[in-house]
């Protein structure tokens, strides 16, 4: 066990105290000044926790908190171009939501950009002025140019009172001319409202749209949201999707957001010290969703939920290795060779070196690959041929069956600790057992049992760490630091596997008080022994101490 202490151990001395709180002429201090002391440190605010070297600075993020930052952007532009916050919003999602970006091309060529953003037409496409009172009458959706201030989206349902046959609106998507609500950007390419509800709300439902652009062919006018808002009405559940589209497109764009992975989780994480791939390089940013603890996961990838102490590159290449057939190519270069007339491949399925490819009959020794014709009485030998070919063909074969052996002692190792750590379901039902045991034939409360539950989260955590430390050692080099590495390895393994198997004993009523300081013990120490780990292998990430073998590409 370490004698440091951690920062919530609290050690008092009270000749020290009392030392202290002398006054400057070195007299002890009266029962007021003690009081008052007394007094200050019931009510003293306790200091902030220092973070540790594998934590990382992030902040979790409710829907509300996000729109807040979009509108904080959207009334941002709309200050500085002079227009609606309903059109800043469309410039801002068409540049991704970089401010820097949209006023830099803005100020060089607004109508360009309004145009690509689909907030005005071009001016060839622009629409002529009404001729007719039922095109002025529509309700539309417009704005004026990019140069000057925007006027205000206006809409309203008309209801035609008793026109005439032939000024009969008919919609060109239903063609029912019985509609008398109409609705049209300033495109003027006017629709009834019951088809562009239709519109809008598949748009947004099926096809996850937050651009909706107007129903006419050729059209590149966008709708900007209060218009939106319009067409659906009172489906509230659709615009409140729309709005979560929104949110989904802004977090996307910038950097320093991410999206918890979890399912039904609305909550978004910053963590600016991980928005960059070179800071990648020498963290893993873990972090934890607001909405629950359990909802921890890696802000830099998408690898796994938490995969210290490895970074996020090297994790992802061990998954890969794992995955692809790479190893499967290495078993067939150590089992098998290839016929030398037809190339196909052989195993080796009996003692004899006599070989014939089932493919093309060639004859050949498996030793030296040589035709077996020139053998003669003389096969086990080989000395018709060149023995430096024969030896680089053995020593190739040797080295892939050697890389084989080095994967399979790391893999075996780290989804050991994979498949335990899936097995703590069966483990955290088996301790609840032994804790209402424990209640039974004791005097212990629920609450005083609940060390055992402790121990099994404990355990769980540290086999999540051992396991990607196998992944991280299959990729350092040798020297002093891979060494240290492993006696930190072991010790946590030894530790871990010690309190599971305390956890794996039968209840004795008489030693359900000596269980229970074991268990206490071991998971304070484990805890220990899994801090040190990661403190240890995030400090050589951020010192450079850490050397990486060939296998691995881009990190040094």
């Amino acid at each position: 066990m370490s004698d440091d202490y951690s920062d919530d151990d609290y050690y008092y001395d009270e000749d020290e105290d009392m030392m202290d709180a002398e006054d400057d002429d070195g007299s002890a201090p009266s029962d007021d000044d003690m009081d008052m002391e007394v007094f200050d440190n019931d009510f003293k605010i306790p200091g902030k926790a220092v973070k540790k070297s594998y934590e990382v600075d992030a902040e979790p993020l409710s829907q509300a908190q996000v729109e807040r930052l979009m509108q904080a952007d959207v009334d941002h532009i709309s200050g500085i171009f002079g227009v609606e916050a309903s059109v800043a919003s469309l410039l801002l999602r068409h540049m991704n939501w970089n401010k820097e970006r949209l006023i830099e091309k803005y100020m060089d060529n607004a109508t360009a950009v309004n145009v690509d953003a689909g907030v005005a037409l071009a001016e060839d496409e622009a629409p002529k002025a009404a001729t007719n009172s039922r095109v002025a009458s529509s309700p539309k959706f417009s704005s004026t140019g990019p140069t000057r201030s925007t006027r205000s989206f206006k809409s309203s349902k008309v209801k035609s009172p008793s026109p005439k046959r032939e000024e009969l609106f008919v919609c060109p998507i239903c063609f029912d001319d019985t509609q008398t609500q109409t609705m049209s950007l300033s495109c003027t390419h006017k629709f009834c409202a019951s088809c562009w509800n239709a519109y809008v709300t598949g748009k947004i439902r099926e096809e996850g749209e937050h651009s909706i652009r107007c129903m006419a062919e050729g059209c590149a006018l966008v709708a900007p949201d209060p218009f939106i808002h319009e067409a659906l009405g009172n489906d509230t559940a659709t615009w409140t999707r729309f709005q979560g589209l929104l949110v989904r497109h802004f977090v996307s764009c910038n950097r320093n957001l991410k999206f918890c992975p979890y399912p039904n989780c609305t909550y978004t994480v910053s963590c600016p010290a991980a928005a960059t791939k070179s800071a990648l390089l020498s963290i893993v940013p873990t972090v934890v969703c607001g909405a629950s603890p359990d909802h921890k996961f890696c802000f830099g990838c998408a690898v796994e939920s938490d995969h210290r102490p490895v970074i996020c590159a090297v994790a992802g290449m061990w998954l890969q290795k794992c995955h692809d057939d790479s190893e499967t190519a290495n078993w067939i270069k150590s089992n098998t060779k290839e016929c030398s007339k037809c190339q196909s491949t052989i195993e080796k399925n009996g003692g004899c070196n006599h070989m014939t490819c089932k493919k093309c009959k060639h004859e050949f020794c498996w030793v030296c690959m040589g035709p077996w014709t020139e053998h003669g009485t003389a096969w086990y030998s080989c000395n018709r041929y060149d023995e430096k070919a024969s030896q680089d063909a053995r020593d190739a074969q040797s080295k892939s069956r050697a890389s084989l052996e080095r994967y399979l002692h790391y893999y075996n190792r780290w989804a050991n600790h994979e498949q335990s750590a899936k097995l703590s379901m069966d483990l955290y039902k088996k301790t609840e057992q032994k804790m209402e045991e424990m209640q039974i034939t004791s005097e212990l409360t629920w609450i005083e049992v609940q060390f055992m539950k402790k121990a099994v989260d404990e355990v769980f955590k540290c086999r999540m760490t051992l396991k990607w430390t196998y992944a991280m050692a299959y990729y350092l080099e040798r020297g002093n630091p891979k060494e240290l590495f492993e006696d930190n390895q072991r010790d946590l393994e030894k530790a871990v596997e010690d309190l599971s198997e305390l956890l794996e004993q039968s209840i004795e009523p008489a030693e359900i008080a000596s269980l229970r300081q074991k268990v206490t013990d071991k998971t304070v120490y484990v805890q220990k022994r899994n801090e040190i780990m990661l403190e240890d292998t995030a400090n050589g990430f951020l010192e450079g101490r850490w050397e990486w073998n060939s296998t691995v590409d881009g990190l040094d």
